[in-house]
């Protein structure tokens, strides 16, 4: 898994609640054995038309955005299914970090597991944040997990906290597999033992 220790990037504003992941994914599109491509179908009811226009009204088919890597949405963000796809979509397309007031539990640990970074703010802060991006006409800013702060592109510092076992995992770039063989040396121990 790719750490994540800073990240400087176009940050786009999602005014939504309650977006699931379905909205993020829809299932008919989760029939490949990959994680290649889910990006093209992120957010596919609001980024087409039923005849696969674009449409020019969402935020990730402005000029400016369409390289996000970094999504600034509403409150339950991700609810819905337990889809692990959503993660891939959003990783897929660029994106490395979601800022929002609060996630769905499942999609939370899905994140986590697939190195996408959640910060969770308040919900007058993530409006401020959404509003400062656009004033800013979509100037890159930076999330440093490291220090745990988002530095707008007007200099303004916002801090933030990560679980700190998230932040570990993260900025160690560990997977499921990589926090297990941190204990190899310990397993193997075990085993020789039995």
């Amino acid at each position: 898994m790719e750490k994540f220790v800073r990240l400087r990037a176009v940050a786009a504003p999602l005014p939504l609640a309650n977006v699931d992941t379905d909205m993020i994914i829809p299932a008919r599109f989760m029939k490949a054995l990959t994680r290649d491509g889910l990006g093209r179908h992120l957010f596919q009811e609001l980024r087409y038309t039923g005849d696969g226009c674009e449409r020019a009204d969402f935020i990730l088919n402005h000029p400016s955005c369409r390289n996000a890597g970094i999504l600034v949405a509403e409150r339950n963000f991700a609810c819905g299914s337990s889809r692990e796809h959503a993660v891939w979509a959003l990783a897929d397309f660029g994106i490395r970090c979601v800022i929002a007031p609060s996630f769905g539990d499942i999609f939370a640990s899905n994140a986590r597991k697939n190195g996408l970074l959640l910060v969770r703010l308040a919900d007058s802060v993530c409006e401020q944040l959404r509003s400062a991006i656009t004033l800013s006409q979509y100037a890159p800013i930076e999330v440093d997990l490291e220090a745990q702060t988002i530095l707008l592109a007007s200099g303004e510092t916002i801090a933030f906290t990560v679980d700190p076992d998230d932040r570990r995992v993260l900025l160690e770039g560990l997977d499921d597999i990589g926090r297990t063989l941190r204990h190899a040396d310990a397993i193997a121990r075990f085993e020789s033992a039995s």
